[in-house]
């Protein structure tokens, strides 16, 4: 994997820093319980502060979990792992508000994100040396935290709704900590400042391309704010349209790679369409074991977040084979059995699956995620664009998209049917990015999209596969948001649960 080795280095120097400076920010304890003493007192002492907000990336939330709960929730995938009650209830809306450490982990480390950008928003100003005032850095280290506490904001309010807004994480105080929670609209507003302040403060580059793409730039913020203006539920098309241009102008000059497989084989995460990713060390404790439970057939047992019949056939009729080859790899002769693909483990049964990372290598992918990268802007964009009533630019927009993987440009007679195609479009340009679950609720059609479905899954009785089973997916809209963690409930008793949940 080509990195730059100035990059690889600050890379080694950072987990480093984590692993050795940072421990008061790795405690799986409630938020409120986190302090920080006299930790904060030079310039050194907040770039590793800073070095523990990027690494809530490296937990679990954003190493797999946000796949299986937007990809796998949808209809572009089957749970898969051998039929895990976790992710069988995500798949059919079934999720009880259990204290369960996979439903705490939703809730518990996005908050953990949230904790140490508070303390480190809270004590950097009291800091004086004179290093974080050279060359803006002390902006920049601000920018960079405001933009990762709203990224992790984002990530609750679209799984739960309203939630509590924690803007202050050094106290245990129940006075302060055992908030009720805000409306849905209140956490949006509390991205959109936090947003603001990161556009205020942060560079279009930081001189290193390779620092670019990993770390918040005001290309990610506007990316940022064009997503949030459109997901949230009183959206603003005017404004997520003005955002999606501000990418396509910035100076930092993002562009669409011409080739959409290179995107995803490994060579150069570090592209102009990359606005921001997850750096990930192969190798090293900085790796990204999710790639494993998706791929590496050759491990012996049922991966997770298994290609659904519908994709596949949505990528097929499509005449998608350059998003399809990129996305879903297809494996004979495994060594179990699969219920949707191959019940009774068949040698001659192709089981398909998620190809998005390529290099499992043990448990120790180099594979990085992106973020925040133009394909998805630019499919955004056209939407607004439609939005707005303007479908000739939507079209001119969704066929640079199109064009990439050589099929024809799209054909919409009007508004309606065009909003259509850019929802499919999108579908098959980010699936399992963890976009799809967001893109259908955003549309207003989750439920009608699931409720359509007709997909099976087939009981193996003495090597003989049985009559198909109808899986039936339970997607009225209360059932769009998860439940409140019960355990957090219990902790604080002014949390209420959402509709539909006991």
């Amino acid at each position: 994997m080509k990195k730059n080795s100035l990059y690889r280095i600050l890379m080694l120097i950072l987990l480093s820093t984590l692993m050795f400076s940072c421990q008061k920010f790795l405690n799986d304890a409630p938020k409120s319980s986190l302090t920080s003493g006299n930790a904060y007192k030079s310039a050194s002492d907040i770039e590793n502060a800073l070095v523990g907000c990027y690494n809530i990336f490296y937990t679990d939330y954003y190493i797999w979990e946000n796949v299986m709960l937007s990809d796998n929730r949808s209809d572009n995938a089957y749970p898969g792992g051998g039929g895990e009650e976790t992710f069988i209830v995500i798949d059919q809306f079934s999720v009880p508000p259990s204290n369960s450490h996979d439903y705490q982990m939703w809730w518990g480390q996005p908050y953990q994100g949230i904790a140490r950008s508070n303390i480190l928003l809270e004590k950097i100003n009291s800091v004086s040396d004179p290093k974080l005032d050279l060359n803006n850095r002390r902006k920049q280290i601000i920018g960079e935290a405001s933009f990762l506490r709203a990224f992790n904001y984002y990530q609750l309010v679209k799984l739960f709704g309203g939630v509590p807004l924690e803007l202050q994480s050094n106290t245990a105080d129940p006075a302060v900590t055992r908030k009720a929670r805000a409306t849905e609209t209140e956490v949006y507003d509390q991205i959109v400042k936090d947003l603001q302040t990161a556009l205020d403060n942060l560079p279009d580059s930081y001189g290193e391309a390779s620092i670019d793409k990993v770390r918040a730039t005001k290309g990610a913020a506007n990316a940022f704010m064009a997503k949030i203006w459109a997901q949230r539920s009183d959206r603003d098309y005017i404004k997520v349209l003005a955002y999606c241009n501000a990418v396509l102008e910035s100076p930092a000059g993002y562009k669409l790679d011409p080739s959409y497989s290179k995107l995803f084989d490994g060579s150069d995460y570090l592209n102009s369409e990359a606005i921001l990713v997850i750096p990930y060390i192969e190798g090293s404790s900085a790796s990204n074991w999710g790639v494993e439970l998706f791929l590496a057939p050759e491990d012996g047992w049922q991966k997770y977040c298994v290609p659904s019949k519908n994709l596949v056939a949505a990528y097929t009729n499509e005449g998608d084979r350059i998003r399809m080859k990129s996305n879903i790899i297809f494996y004979k002769k495994l060594s179990w059995a699969d219920q949707n693909w191959s019940p009774c483990g068949e040698a001659a049964d192709s089981v398909p699956f998620n190809y998005k990372q390529k290099h499992p290598n043990g448990w120790a992918s180099g594979d990085y995620y992106y973020l925040l990268r133009l394909g998805d802007i630019l499919t955004l964009k056209a939407e607004a664009q439609n939005e707005l009533n303007d479908l000739s630019g939507a079209k001119a927009t969704l066929n640079l998209i199109r064009s990439r993987v050589e099929l024809p440009d799209v054909v919409a007679a009007d508004k309606d049917a065009m909003k259509l195609k850019i929802l499919h479009e999108r579908r098959l340009e980010l699936a399992f990015e963890a976009q799809r679950w967001d893109d259908l609720v955003r549309a207003g059609v989750a439920t009608t999209v699931m409720a359509a479905l007709n997909e099976y899954k087939y009981p193996c009785n003495d090597a003989v596969s049985g009559a198909p089973v109808k899986i039936i997916y339970n997607c009225d809209q209360n059932h769009w948001l998860m439940p409140i963690p019960q355990a957090e409930r219990d902790a604080n008793p002014n949390l209420t649960q959402n509709p539909g949940y006991n």
